[in-house]
């Protein structure tokens, strides 16, 4: 009697290896914009709890926003590019903005991505 031989083809295993290969590339060029994008948010919830930031003005965002940005390397958007929201007692923060990236010969991918620090009013 003879066995009947398993296992994966030559051919198969290319394919396998060619797909498994664009998957890891795809988010590799991906982690950058959102791990960026969870920077922000991280901040932005961090900075709607500090009070100098929920009692002060402009001129206080900034200060924090400025440190914030260069501690997580925040590159995306500045903070005039935010968008500040005051309801009672709290203070909310929003942003939106579009990232560009770059695949192939001339295909690149747009991503919008609206970070904000919780719920919006």
């Amino acid at each position: 009697m003879m066995n009947r031989q398993r296992g994966v083809s030559l051919s198969g295993l290319l394919l396998v290896s060619a797909v498994l290969i664009f998957v890891l590339l795809l988010g590799f060029k991906l982690f950058t914009p959102y791990s960026e994008y969870f920077a922000i948010k991280k901040v932005f919830n961090a900075m709607a709890q500090k009070p100098e930031v929920k009692n002060g003005g402009k001129r206080e965002f900034i200060q924090s926003w400025a440190a914030y940005a260069q501690i997580e390397r925040i590159s995306a958007i500045g903070g005039d590019e935010i968008d500040i929201t005051r309801e009672g007692g709290n203070v909310h923060f929003s942003a939106n903005y579009t990232v560009k990236v770059h695949l192939l010969k001339n295909i690149s991918l747009l991503i919008d991505f609206n970070p904000t620090s919780g719920p919006a009013p």
